[in-house]
């Protein structure tokens, strides 16, 4: 009987020091030592001291890196444009520069070294809308990235997630310009529209899809917006700054207006049922923008047949997530 009390006993101070260890500790900070070696810990050490100079390195094909700024609720938009990529093969050059923790390490763990965080990280709990501080606080960081990844002497694509590649869109950044952008108005342009800003005006260039080459000219145009934004006094978007930045740098750099036809405005895609037939099958980059929400942007590309997780996130490079 004694024996029987004994084993007991012991079970039971078993069971507590293990609901001790996994359930109450962490609510009171527990040791580092009682997690620091285990494989999670030891991969999450490993991502949080990846720099992007070192990220660029692993991702870069032809001196070319393709980048995108993601936090942790657009996980899913990130998801549809990789695999949008992935049909053009381009993945490989991907570089996702994660907003927040969650991001950095979901992406590298499904797809090891695509993934960086510079920090200070600003996280957010919650999906930002257009337009909102919190939209600001994350666009503002980005020409600073661009600008280091210039600097590190690639070419740098930069894309916002919410996007979808139709086509190869490295075809069109002919010539050996800066900074190659497309236009956010929806006003129709003719097919043979020039490539070069319009004078005298301050331009609705779309901060969401930027070429640039490592040039001085394309250097220049990063500075110029950091400034720009740095002396915003409106916090929204950092779009305007952009072009701010693009109209003062203007006449010291080769600048190149994309085609419209091939990267149309969402208020043009999804509103302009006439052009979008008389312009099919030139269109190669498609921003699921002109609406705010993430339940919105979802439902529009369901709509229009762009959202490609459904059926084919096994070629995404993340899976299904």
């Amino acid at each position: 009987m004694s024996q029987f009390l004994h084993n007991r006993t012991t079970l039971l101070l078993l069971i507590s020091l293990l609901v001790l260890i996994v359930v109450i500790l962490p609510w009171f900070g527990a040791p580092q030592f009682l997690f620091q070696n285990t494989p999670f810990s030891l991969a999450k050490a490993k991502w949080r001291n990846y720099t992007l100079p070192q990220a660029a390195s692993f991702v870069a094909k032809n001196g070319t890196v393709i980048v995108c700024t993601v936090s942790h609720p657009f996980l899913p938009f990130l998801n549809n444009w990789l695999i949008s990529i992935t049909m053009q093969k381009h993945q490989d050059q991907v570089l996702v520069i994660a907003e927040d923790y969650v991001t950095l390490y979901t992406v590298n763990q499904k797809w090891p070294g695509h993934a960086v965080l510079v920090p200070p990280a600003p996280d957010s709990p919650t999906a930002q809308n257009y337009g909102s501080k919190g939209f600001f606080n994350l666009t503002s960081r980005r020409p600073r990235h661009l600008l280091q990844l210039l600097e590190l002497g690639y070419n740098v694509m930069y894309n916002d997630v919410d996007m979808v590649w139709l086509k190869d869109p490295f075809p069109y950044m002919k010539g050996n310009h800066d900074v190659y952008f497309s236009d956010d108005w929806t006003t129709v342009k003719p097919l043979d529209h020039s490539h070069d800003l319009e004078k005298g005006q301050l331009p609705n260039i779309c901060s969401c899809m930027i070429y640039m080459r490592p040039t001085s000219g394309g250097k220049l145009v990063m500075k110029k917006w950091i400034e720009e934004l740095e002396a915003e006094t409106m916090k929204t978007n950092d779009q305007p700054g952009f072009n701010r930045a693009l109209m003062k740098t203007a006449g010291q750099v080769d600048l190149y207006l994309l085609p419209q036809a091939a990267f149309p405005t969402g208020g043009l895609y999804f509103e302009n049922k006439t052009w979008v037939e008389e312009t099919k099958g030139m269109h190669a980059i498609v921003h699921n923008n002109y609406i705010v929400g993430f339940k919105e942007k979802l439902k529009r590309f369901h709509d229009f047949g762009l959202w490609l997780v459904d059926d084919h996130a096994k070629e995404s490079p993340l899976g299904r997530l």
